[in-house]
Formats: C-alpha cells, structure tokens, sequence
C-alpha cells in the first residue's frame, strides 16, 4: 500500500540538523518506508545526511510518501510530525 501526502515545512530555518534528525526519529520507528519527494527529487526520511543535504527552506511544500501495510498509519504520523515542527 502506498500513502502519500502534501506537507509545508513551518520551520523558518528548514529542515536544519535539529528537525532533520527529529524527521529520521519519526520515520525510523516506522513499518513503512518513507521518502519526502521534492521536486524531481526523492530524499530517504530515515537517512539524515540525505534530509540535510537537500537543504529544504522553510516554507517549501513537499509530498510524503510512506509505502508499507500500515502506509496510512505511518503517513499521519509523519504529518502529525510536521504540523508539530519537528522539535522546534
């Protein structure tokens, strides 16, 4: 099963090494695989030098993307994630 979802970063600085290494946190200790897509690029959620090297600015919106059997679970947990600020 493959869940997907449109998010906006609402940290100002963007996903930096505090909300980036919340982001892993999160995906990590999910079933489902889960990749952010942004633009024409797919970022692994649980790599934490992938998340920062994609430099995401705050404000961007992006898509997450979580596939797996509980795909819809894991996807609103990683939205709630977002919404919450990742840490920040």
């Amino acid at each position: 099963m493959i869940a997907t979802a449109e998010v906006t970063v609402t940290n100002p600085s963007g996903l930096h090494a505090r909300p980036a290494t919340e982001l892993v946190r999160v995906a990590s200790a999910l079933s489902s695989s889960t990749q952010l897509v942004l633009d024409d690029r797919t970022i692994d959620a649980r790599s934490v030098l992938s998340v920062m090297g994609a430099a995401i600015a705050g404000g961007r919106t992006l898509t997450v993307r979580c596939e797996g059997e509980q795909a819809d679970l894991d996807l609103q947990t990683v939205v709630a994630a977002f919404a919450a600020g990742l840490g920040e």
